[in-house]
């Protein structure tokens, strides 16, 4: 049972959570927002998170709540650990799950000796090009919207650093990865371009967020979990 108050989460509460598979960033902050609303009767309470994960993403997601909600930029640009899974030989538009694979190439000439060495040619401070399938804005609307109806948009490339690309297994077609990385590194992009590197295809088969700076997602609890300790089972029902 958590046992803050809601002098607590008024004067600033930093909230590890573990996002679920499918959820959005948003659902996971409104499903905190209504419990800690519920629990102590309050019309609003400033809250907001420090970095968004794609639904398709998993892991750790820092909320903010009351006067914390200040730190939520200093947050924000702390170094991010994922962990994941590339998929090798085929590419998709949104270079994850959320879109059909649209072309498939072969990975016969691919070694183990490749993939290490790809993967470390993406060391030190590079030019990443986001997917198209992505939150950016450009002329006040985000890049999804153009790519879902099918419309070109230039994008435009922006540097990133990547401390840690370590291959930590390797099952052909799929490898398995930890990457430690800057502020607006999309790990999608780091996918497609490691395929490219290597003669073939790549794109994100799962993806999870395991640190950001200090925080680590083995001290996060889900969102529902966060209602029920808050609540009480009985409450939240």
């Amino acid at each position: 049972m958590d046992t803050r108050t809601k002098e607590d989460f008024l004067s600033g509460q930093i909230l590890l959570i573990d996002k679920p598979l499918k959820w959005s960033s948003f659902q996971a902050v409104n499903k905190l927002k209504w419990a800690i609303r519920k629990k102590f009767g309050l019309k609003k309470i400033k809250i907001g998170h420090a970095g968004t994960l794609d639904p398709l993403a998993t892991g750790l997601l820092i909320v903010c709540c009351g006067k914390f909600t200040k730190e939520i930029p200093e947050l924000q640009g702390q170094e991010k650990e994922y962990t994941g899974t590339i998929v090798l030989g085929a590419t998709t538009p949104s270079y994850d799950l959320e879109t059909e694979i649209d072309q498939t190439f072969s990975i016969s000439h691919i070694t183990e000796d490749s993939i290490h060495k790809g993967a470390q040619s993406f060391i030190g401070e590079i030019e990443q090009l986001p997917p198209v399938f992505s939150a950016i804005k450009k002329d006040g609307k985000r890049l999804y919207e153009y790519a879902r109806k099918g419309q070109d948009v230039e994008i435009k490339a922006r540097k990133v650093h990547i401390s840690t690309f370590e291959i930590t297994e390797i099952a052909l077609p799929n490898l398995q990865f930890r990457v430690v990385c800057s502020k607006g590194t999309y790990i999608r992009s780091l996918a497609h371009d490691l395929g490219q590197k290597l003669g073939s295809g790549g794109h994100l088969s799962q993806l999870r967020r395991t640190k950001i700076g200090d925080f680590n997602v083995n001290k996060a609890l889900d969102p529902n979990s966060f209602a029920e300790n808050l609540l009480g089972r009985q409450e939240e029902e």
